[in-house]
């Protein structure tokens, strides 16, 4: 008697420890407030428990209250990060806009002045780019700019700081670097981009660059004036070239 009447508990108590062997710990969970949970009756089947916040041990209610508020951080984190990005690069190219040009330039300025290194500017304006926006179209325009900055971003140095600065002009500031050691970097970049086509056309675009090397005496603002100055020179020069200033 006394056997037959306990069998079902010693069943009830082995499924009911499978059971919640199977189930998560309850740190895991995710914070809410309130759950189920499956408890075992007297009769040997199970039954539902509602559980609250307030029934769970206080200190897995403290590490599910740490675990939300770190993942709400590093989200915030995450949006303000992605917020960032967006001020200070051009939406189009991807390339640095000129807020994120001036902070990134400052930070290279300003080790340059420590270390006493050179500093080379070179302004990029591509070739005929009106005339390519009124006979094809904004859009081929817009993929011109887009296979000028992917082509840079291949030819230039991680330490180089690229900038859409306007319209179809782009400026490059290259660290720890002379005058004769950008110009060929540059020339050597015009000459591999006016030997492609750009994807998905035959049409090949090409640019006409100034190169200068900063002065100490003078602003940034003035080293861009000169290499713009140089790169007209480039453009009366027949265009597609390289003119040092």
């Amino acid at each position: 008697m006394f056997k037959h009447d306990q069998s079902p508990l010693v069943r009830s108590s082995r499924y009911a420890s499978r059971r919640s062997a199977r189930r998560p710990a309850l740190a895991t969970l995710p914070l809410l407030d309130q759950a189920h949970a499956m408890a075992p009756a007297a009769n040997g089947r199970g039954q539902h428990t509602r559980l609250r916040r307030a029934d769970m041990p206080r200190p897995a209610a403290a590490v599910l209250q740490l675990l939300a508020a770190e993942a709400r951080i590093e989200k915030l984190e995450s949006e303000l990060a992605e917020a960032r990005q967006a001020a200070f690069t051009d939406t189009l190219t991807g390339a640095l806009n000129r807020r994120g040009f001036d902070e990134a330039c400052q930070r290279e300025l300003a080790r340059a002045r420590r270390n006493g290194s050179e500093l080379a500017i070179a302004l990029i304006d591509l070739d005929d780019f009106k005339r390519l926006n009124d006979t094809m179209g904004h859009q081929a325009g817009d993929q011109a700019l887009v296979h000028l900055v992917k082509g840079l971003r291949a030819a230039l140095r991680p330490s180089d700081i690229l900038c859409r600065f306007g319209g179809e002009e782009f400026v490059v500031l290259l660290p720890d670097t002379a005058l004769a050691e950008a110009a060929a970097a540059i020339s050597r970049f015009q000459r591999q981009f006016a030997a492609t086509t750009m994807a998905g056309s035959n049409l090949v675009i090409t640019f006409s660059a100034g190169v200068v090397a900063k002065d100490r005496s003078e602003s940034l603002e003035e080293s861009i004036l000169r290499a713009d100055a140089a790169t007209y020179a480039a453009k009366r020069a027949g265009k597609n070239c390289v003119v040092t200033g």
